[in-house]
């Protein structure tokens, strides 16, 4: 019993030694960007009066004369985050079996096929965005297309992560009896697959319909686009109606996405 208590100590004593030493780490790296960025934590709670009034005067109420103007702008955002991502999942599934080594083991263009996911899924829209205005110009098919670059690289990556868990036993028994590449990747790898593909392409709906609002700041058409220009002219409570109209899309999308995965994937 003594032993019992001691060991029961000694195991808390340890946790808490790892916590400690946790939360030091978080202050001092805390102290050290505060003092590097001159960020000053205090200074938004003793002006939060300022922020409160302009927040009520300039955006409350909300105007709802140009709601036609915004819900369409909010419809070809809807459709830019779902069409680039149908696409870059459509991509992505083709190419990934060729990036997975157990159906297609050649090392270098696994390699290859892996690297260009990881480049094009770890550069944000946002930055794709910046880059494709400046040589397209403004526009919705810019902001598609810099959705649909990082979903590729995200839904590519995740595809072929989602084969590579399947394991190799089920290819080897259709290899054994002569199946072909066509056949091994429908008869084997699809069925196998299909729950991890749909809950990465729902997960990717989310990002770009919260994303497709971001890219359209920067000229990427839709929404972002127009809610941009209604702050830069000063047009505060139309601006209102845009974000509710916005953050109501997204609430939405993902109660749809949650049904979705409670009655398929379960």
């Amino acid at each position: 019993m003594l032993e019992s208590r001691e060991h029961i100590a000694l195991t808390d004593t340890r946790r808490n030694k790892y916590y400690n030493t946790a939360l030091i780490i978080t202050a001092v790296l805390f102290a050290v960007s505060t003092f590097f960025t001159e960020y000053n934590p205090f200074e938004i709670l003793f002006n939060y009066n300022n922020l409160i009034d302009f927040i009520t005067q300039e955006f409350l109420p909300p105007d709802f004369t140009r709601v036609q103007e915004t819900s369409l702008a909010l419809l070809q955002t809807f459709e830019m985050a779902v069409t680039s991502t149908f696409l870059a999942a459509v991509f992505a599934l083709i190419l990934s079996f060729f990036g997975s080594n157990i159906i297609f083991h050649v090392p270098l263009l696994n390699k290859i096929i892996r690297l260009i996911g990881s480049f094009m899924r770890n550069i944000p829209a946002l930055v794709w965005a910046l880059i494709l205005v400046m040589a397209f110009g403004i526009g919705i098919s810019v902001g598609l297309l810099a959705l649909f670059i990082t979903s590729f690289g995200f839904l590519l990556r995740a595809y072929i992560e989602t084969i590579d868990e399947i394991g190799g036993e089920i290819l080897e028994a259709l290899d054994s009896v002569g199946a072909s590449f066509p056949q091994k990747i429908v008869q084997g790898v699809i069925p196998m697959a299909v729950p991890g593909y749909l809950s990465w392409f729902l997960y990717s709906i989310e990002l770009n319909v919260r994303d497709s609002t971001i890219v359209g700041f920067v000229g990427g058409g839709g929404i972002g686009l127009l809610l941009m220009g209604y702050i830069k002219s000063f047009k505060y409570k139309v601006a209102t109606t845009a974000v509710l109209e916005i953050a109501l899309v997204v609430i939405v999308v993902n109660i749809i996405t949650d049904l979705i995965r409670k009655k398929v994937l379960v």
